[in-house]
């Protein structure tokens, strides 16, 4: 990556920085013509430094890091970008110029170290600290501060040997006298060799198993991170992983043309969703507990439902008690009559002995008639708690289908819905009308325009406002999922099949195959008075199965942003 960051970026300018998500920040450099977006990430789970091609929203008010780093390093110029050993540190040297118009060299250090993941700027001339993305006080790491005005110390060194400068191999040829295990001789060297991932090493050990050749095989497979080959391999369990190069044991492999395409193609879906768990944390509990609490409601009318088919057996019994009323004396609990409407088999009735045999019949002809009319209240309310259920359904799978910019108009739906507590309420603004996001816009292979909703309340905008009554409607059939219109008074079929594997796709069965999806004209689907957003009703429909496909996708996406 280092030699990918300098043959691209080396002696470009800093256009523009941002700090779209509090570990993370991007800064544009305009290099060789073109213009880079460089993310730096101390995110503990995916901490990395790569060109990114993904677009990222930035918060509305800049944070004091993103700040300071524009005012050292905007219009600054990239010299050198430096690794340490073959540690996961990289440096980044810049010039630029200060308030005075003097000449500053800044360095901007990226720790790749798990949660001890950092993004720290120094002066090189006295190598103080300007300011990290994570500060670390001396209660947490006595061995170095890494505080605004303190001296950077360089994070401790490990015992291990640099592959890259190793020129004696006598100890490697021991360990695989001592491991003829390759798990195990994989081990010892990651204890020997700076910089080993547990994938790499067994690669190591598997290439230092072929023959006796030690010292060319070890410099041989070491060779190839200076020639890569970005692999993306399926490693069996749905797990992927990704490589500079092919690896042994692995299949299916994707190869990219550089290795930041294979970061954003790894990381793209990943951290996304990572995102979208932390920041729609409140959003995902409240619909959690919202279907916590209705399928508990459902599963309680039901059986309440289930009680009401015994209705019949009070009429019966009352009216059994009513015919024999002089056979009953007060103060029995039980009585064995003989029941006409079964060929006068006996049947035995409780009784109470605190009433007269009148008030025990009565008993159960009111028993049978509170039933009777429960039935209908049951039904009504078994219908609009499946309806929630299948409302925040929906909501939970437009959740996992998000991106972060997509939960704004979720949790306002749900503010709007007094499902989640309005934190806009008192301020003076209450009154002014919120806009809702665009839906996400894909264009089919041959050229014509579909806009996908991510959310209800962009569905419902899309279908029953922006949509033509001409154009064509299509969502999953009985499962949730987006409204997809096709922007075309008479689509073709390629573009109809492309328009259902997106509509697939963005529901609750992307992981699925054979997907049934609806689609009509917009003039045909109605929105019922007084229902949820993003509720309708449609007719006319014609339905096709497709499986969901993430390259399509990808593809009618790239196709839009031509």
């Amino acid at each position: 990556m280092k030699q990918e960051l300098t043959a691209l970026l080396q002696t470009g300018r800093v256009s523009r920085i941002n700090q779209p998500y509090p570990n993370e920040l991007i800064l544009t450099i305009r290099a060789h013509g073109k213009n880079h977006q460089l993310l730096l990430s101390a995110n503990p789970t995916y901490a990395r430094i790569q060109v990114t091609k993904i677009p990222y929203v930035n918060p509305a008010v800049p944070t004091n890091f993103a700040m300071i780093m524009r005012k050292h390093l905007n219009g600054a110029i990239l010299t050198e970008v430096h690794q340490l050993d073959n540690d996961r540190v990289l440096q980044l040297g810049f010039t630029g110029r200060n308030e005075l118009g003097d000449q500053t060299k800044l360095n901007l250090i990226v720790e790749i170290m798990a949660r001890h993941s950092n993004i720290i700027l120094i002066s090189r001339s006295d190598n103080r600290i300007i300011d990290a993305i994570k500060h670390v006080g001396s209660d947490v790491n006595r061995y170095r501060l890494l505080l605004p005005g303190a001296t950077y110390i360089n994070p401790p060194k490990q015992d291990l040997q640099n592959p890259f400068a190793k020129t004696s191999f006598n100890d490697i040829t021991q360990l695989i006298k001592d491991y003829p295990n390759v798990d195990v001789l994989a081990g010892a060297l990651q204890k020997t060799i700076q910089g080993l991932g547990k994938d790499t090493a067994k690669a190591l050990a598997q290439a230092l198993h072929k023959d006796t050749h030690v010292e060319e095989n070890f410099k041989a497979f070491f060779e190839q991170f200076n020639s890569p080959k970005p692999t993306l391999s399926h490693i069996g369990n749905n797990k992927i992983n990704f490589t500079a190069f092919p690896y042994p044991d692995t299949d299916k492999n994707e190869f990219y043309p550089t290795l930041s395409d294979l970061l954003d193609a790894y990381f793209a879906t990943r951290a996304q969703r990572d995102r979208v768990r932390e920041q729609g944390a409140v959003l995902i509990q409240v619909v959690k507990k919202q279907l916590k609490k209705n399928r508990t409601k459902l599963k309680r009318l039901k059986k309440d439902l289930k009680e009401t088919e015994n209705a019949d057996e009070y009429r019966v019994k009352g009216e059994i008690l009513t015919t024999y009323l002089n056979k009953i004396q007060r103060g029995m609990t039980t009585i064995e009559l003989p029941n006409y409407y079964e060929n006068n088999a006996p049947i035995k009735i409780k009784l109470s002995n605190q009433q007269s045999p009148s008030e025990n019949a009565q008993k159960y002809f009111k028993r049978y008639q509170k039933l009777k009319s429960a039935v209908k209240y049951l039904n009504e309310q078994i219908h609009l708690t499946q309806q929630e259920i299948d409302y925040f359904e929906s909501i939970q799978s437009q959740i996992e289908l998000a991106k972060p910019e997509d939960l704004v108009d979720i949790r306002y739906e749900l503010e709007q819905g007094h499902y989640l507590k309005d934190h806009e309420q008192h301020k003076k603004k209450k009154n002014k009308r919120r806009k809702i996001n665009k839906p996400e816009k894909f264009v089919s292979s041959d050229g014509t325009e579909i806009l996908v909703g991510k959310n209800n309340l962009q569905n419902e905008r899309l279908t029953m406002h922006t949509a033509d009554k001409r154009e064509t409607w299509l969502h999953t059939k009985n499962i949730p999922g987006s409204h997809v219109i096709i922007r075309s008074f008479d689509p073709s079929q390629e573009t109809i099949d492309e328009a259902a594997a997106l509509a697939a796709y963005f529901s609750k069965a992307q992981q699925s195959t054979k997907v049934p999806v609806d689609y009509t004209r917009v003039k045909n689907v109605r929105k019922p008075n007084g229902t949820k957003p993003g509720y309708v009703i449609y007719d006319s429909q014609q339905t096709v199965l497709v499986d969901p496909d993430e390259k399509l996708v990808n593809q009618l996406s790239e196709n839009a942003k031509k």
